[in-house]
């Protein structure tokens, strides 16, 4: 699984024009499902994003985690983050998982930071979505289990 993390004020998910999610301060989390992952990275992936230190403490330092600040997750499923670009200017998205087996990947991870106490928020599992987000900081990571 391959996630980017990026830290928002505000972020939210249209689709056909309606906005079906969005949440306030926190993390916005694309996620990408590949053929081999299986449950235990989804969980394990959740609970490092959940407990990743790139919130701002007292002092301005990166020293407080999701869980520590109290902020929501808006989490979007895309499968683009797998595409291979060594060869040509195609990308090859091969490595990524079918649906069949990246949406209930993409729902255990969701899951997996609900029962660490991350309120979550969704886009629709294959829909073409328009993210929209302020990033603040701006802060992005970029996270592979």
């Amino acid at each position: 699984m391959k996630a980017v993390v990026q830290r928002v004020s505000t972020a939210r998910v249209r689709v056909r024009g309606d906005v079906v999610s969005e949440i306030g301060a926190g993390l916005c989390i694309l996620v990408g499902v590949g053929r081999d992952d299986a449950g235990s990275e989804a969980e394990r992936l959740a609970g490092k994003i959940a407990r990743l230190r790139i919130f701002d403490d007292e002092g301005g330092r990166f020293d407080r985690s999701l869980l520590d600040a109290g902020g929501d997750a808006l989490v979007v499923s895309q499968f683009t983050l797998l595409a291979e670009h060594q060869k040509g200017t195609r990308p090859d998205f091969s490595r990524a998982a079918p649906p069949e087996v990246a949406e209930p990947l993409y729902e255990a991870f969701c899951e997996a930071l609900r029962a660490l106490g991350v309120s979550v928020q969704t886009g629709v599992f294959g829909a073409r979505m328009e993210v929209e987000l302020v990033n603040d900081g701006p802060v992005t990571i970029v996270l592979d289990v």
